[in-house]
């Protein structure tokens, strides 16, 4: 099959054939689809748009270009599950979930991705543990799911390598922006880590990539109906991204704010949307017949200690120092510390989550290139959340840093983050709707 056939093929509007993807796919895996003909037909899909049914074809194909891990049958109906966030800023419930999901009984093969642009990386926090690996081969994958019932890792050379080469095309050519191409490119690599179950948080608002409930909500429609079609049972919660999560933006500092909503003395924001995210994880794994049941057992594993002793099984098990569990300052920490404080008194109406984003890249704790070293101990704490009322003067946030110049730069947009007002802003719902909500 020649390649200009399938690219003229969509080009002219054309539904491509199973056929016709998997040779595309084939082509850019080994080689034999130059680089200007693989970019012709994404720019092409970007153009003509995808079917439902060519996005999972073009997910399947992308699935099959590596690996596809065969994690076992259980023999009991329930099967590994994961959960993956579009990305948003201070989110680090992967790291209160999944200990949790494990403490339920729940296999979690989780893997996550690095911050790039104003959100944060599920790596980058984990790998501010002194010694954790990300980087484990699959046998070692393997082993920490039969040992720790959860492994957290990054994206191995085996795991849907075509989706490597597609994606610093698209990177390149300006064909980032598809739905069934974003689509293709989460679910290949959740899909080939052995899952059976996935539960998605498609993040919506300031901070997020989807900035509106319409464009979240489609999204999220796309990613269950491709997930479902490729044999995954997914559900997708659409939740809140205008202001951070939680309380800390950065990385080690989330990693204490993990460990201390494991303890029970988190944030209630982390608290409440880890819980929930945990429990629809047992849903959809079959542990748990409804939500009310899957809620009681992950709530009774976050009050026994359970997931604090999961997530301690965790580190140790993947090279890291598991005192960091009970000694934060063995975690990276910055020199120093200012207040950003409040211009005028009134209630903080808002806290943009990307300027808040931009200001922890600028401080070092996220990259502007795919090059950028990161640095763990840098970040920002928030000491009003939005709907609080402050006094002129008093500290907003307090910003943790390295770096003087650094400094200068991200004040500018955290200032230009907080919103202050006369009147608290009416409440938004951290979960603004379910897709796929599975009974």
């Amino acid at each position: 099959m020649r390649a200009v056939d399938v690219i003229r093929r969509k080009r002219d509007g054309g539904i491509l054939s199973p056929e016709d993807i998997r040779a595309f796919v084939a082509g850019a895996t080994d080689g034999s689809w130059a680089d200007y003909q693989c970019a012709a037909l994404l720019m092409a899909i970007v153009l003509r748009g995808m079917t439902l049914d060519e996005a999972a074809s073009l997910t399947e194909a992308m699935v099959q270009s590596g690996v596809r891990v065969d994690l076992g049958s259980r023999g009991d109906g329930t099967v590994p599950v994961d959960k993956h966030s579009t990305g948003g800023v201070g989110d680090k419930t992967s790291l209160v979930l999944a200990p949790l999901a494990a403490a339920c009984g729940a296999i979690v093969p989780m893997m996550s991705g690095r911050g790039l642009g104003h959100t944060g990386g599920t790596l980058d926090k984990l790998e501010s543990i002194p010694g954790f690996r990300t980087r484990l081969s699959l046998d070692e994958m393997r082993r920490a799911l039969d040992r720790r019932h959860c492994a957290m890792i990054g994206q191995t050379s085996e795991i849907a390598p075509a989706d490597k080469r597609l994606y610093s095309l698209r990177d390149v050519t300006g064909t980032v922006e598809s739905i069934p191409l974003i689509c293709a490119s989460i679910l290949s690599k959740k899909i080939a880590e052995g899952i059976g179950a996935l539960v998605m948080d498609v993040k919506v608002g300031r901070g997020a990539f989807m900035k509106t409930d319409a464009d979240a909500r489609e999204l999220a429609t796309w990613l269950v109906g491709i997930a479902e079609k490729n044999g995954v049972r997914t559900e997708a919660l659409l939740t809140s991204m205008d202001a951070p999560l939680g309380r800390a933006v950065g990385n080690a500092c989330e990693v204490i704010e993990s460990i201390e909503t494991l303890k029970g003395r988190g944030p209630k924001d982390v608290e409440d949307l880890s819980v929930r995210l945990a429990a629809r994880m047992l849903v959809v794994a079959g542990i748990a017949p409804d939500d009310a049941d899957a809620e009681g057992r992950v709530r009774a594993a976050l009050a026994s200690g359970a997931g604090v002793e999961a997530f301690r099984g965790i580190i140790e098990e993947q090279g890291g120092d598991p005192r960091v569990m009970d000694d934060y300052a063995l975690l990276p920490s910055a020199s120093s510390r200012v207040d950003v404080v409040a211009k005028r008194s009134g209630y903080l109406t808002a806290l943009d989550a990307e300027l808040v984003g931009r200001g922890a890249v600028v401080l070092g704790a996220g990259r502007e290139r795919i090059d950028s070293v990161i640095d763990p101990g840098v970040g920002i704490e928030i000491r009003v959340a939005p709907g609080g009322a402050v006094g002129a003067g008093e500290p907003v946030l307090t910003v943790s840093y390295n770096d003087g110049a650094r400094l200068d730069q991200a004040r500018v947009l955290l200032e230009h983050a907080i919103q202050i007002a006369d009147a608290p802003p009416s409440h938004v719902p951290v979960i603004r709707e379910v897709i796929g909500e599975r009974r």
